[in-house]
């Protein structure tokens, strides 16, 4: 195991540790547009490229000691997860909200496709089930 502190959540700056009651008598309009999934920085502090920007490359460089059919599995929490995953899939930031929510103790599996990667699972809380047609 190896702890990487750039998998750590979203820094909500003046949002951190408020219940989404108080940030929006605090940042309606801010909180509003940040959930809907623009890429304005949460509580004035990281945005969703932020986050993307430090956790994609701790993901990346785990993966660079693993030999082939290895399997990586990154612990982290459901905002980091999101931003890396949309930005592993290449997809525009403000495309990221097409990528659901991720509950507490469930998981995402990417799998490497076409000289990139694809979205398997997401948000899944039992192992994952093979699909007929996809085993190439």
């Amino acid at each position: 195991m190896h702890e990487d502190s750039r998998l750590r959540e979203t820094f909500g700056g003046s949002w951190q540790g408020l219940t989404v009651e108080e940030i929006r008598g605090l940042d309606a309009d801010a909180y509003a547009l940040w959930r809907t999934g623009a890429d304005v920085p949460a509580g004035g502090a990281e945005t969703r490229t932020d986050v993307a920007a430090r956790v994609e490359p701790a993901i990346l460089e785990a993966l660079e000691p693993l030999a082939p059919g290895e399997t990586l599995v990154v612990v982290t929490h459901g905002g980091a997860a999101r931003a890396a995953i949309g930005s592993l899939l290449d997809l525009p930031m403000e495309r990221g909200a097409v990528i659901g929510g991720l509950s507490n103790c469930c998981w995402s599996v990417l799998e490497e496709f076409g000289g990139g990667w694809r979205l398997v699972e997401h948000n899944a809380g039992s192992l994952p089930t093979p699909v007929i047609g996809d085993d190439e």
